[in-house]
């Protein structure tokens, strides 16, 4: 039996990028995946239909998670489609990178709303149709803990929270059996952040292995907090930087 089988899960930005990498590992892995998306139906269409191609069920689901009732209600999508949520992933995030006095109202508000409320709003829905064994699995990065240039003040503030949301949302939850984990990525090749981008040379410079890790790394680490070898991993934020943060 493959270690997710029979297993409800629902990534949040899942059509494209470490996204759409952790929704394939977990259906490899044997559960069934919904995931959501707000721009690139096309991303996401071909997502569900490598899915159906290899007989595993799917759900793509638009919802802007910048909207906090768009957040509920792929939550409620998934529980009517399937019937429960065994893993959540909130993936979904993005980074306006720019000199801190160039920051917008509007830039502040959409990165916190996205980054930081969408994984509140996301894991309190979740939680009431959890039960024992499930997980909580949160995309961070290694800026919450050290930045390492400039530009990135708005972007690290937004993750740093997720911290102690982690930390406290383990507490809540681990009476009923539930963990809560957070995985702080380092420098990704991604559409976000590729590894041939204008600052990707000044990046590796900072990682000790010398190159950009591959969305690839990012599934296999969630798929492990999902599968039940992290059974008594909880609380914990697991960075994964190639050592850009050593």
């Amino acid at each position: 039996m493959k270690r997710l089988e029979n297993k409800i899960a629902l990534v949040t930005g899942g059509s494209r990028g470490m996204g759409a990498a952790i929704v394939q590992q977990l259906a490899a892995e044997g559960a069934t995946v919904a995931f959501t998306y707000n721009k690139g139906a096309e991303k996401a269409a071909s997502v569900a239909a490598e899915l159906t191609g290899k007989g595993q069920r799917s759900l793509a689901i638009a919802a802007d998670s910048a909207d906090p009732s768009a957040v509920v209600a792929a939550v409620d999508k998934t529980v009517a489609e399937f019937g429960r949520i065994d893993i959540l992933v909130n993936n979904a995030g993005i980074a306006v990178m720019k000199p801190f006095e160039d920051y917008t109202l509007e830039e502040y508000n959409q990165t916190m709303d996205i980054n930081a409320r969408a994984v509140f709003v996301g894991s309190q829905a979740a939680a009431k149709h959890m039960g024992k064994g499930a997980r909580i699995i949160t995309i961070g990065s290694c800026m919450a803990d050290r930045v390492s240039g400039p530009y990135g003040t708005l972007y690290a503030m937004s993750k740093s929270a997720l911290t102690a949301f982690n930390k406290g949302l383990s507490r809540d939850l681990g009476p009923r059996g539930i963990t809560v984990n957070l995985v702080q990525p380092g420098p990704i090749d991604t559409d976000m952040n590729p590894a041939d981008g204008a600052h990707a040379d000044a990046q590796r410079k900072n990682i000790s292995l010398g190159e950009y890790g591959k969305v690839e790394d990012i599934a296999s680490l969630v798929t492990f907090l999902a599968s039940p070898e992290s059974g008594y991993i909880t609380g914990t934020a697991i960075t994964i930087d190639g050592g850009t943060n050593s």
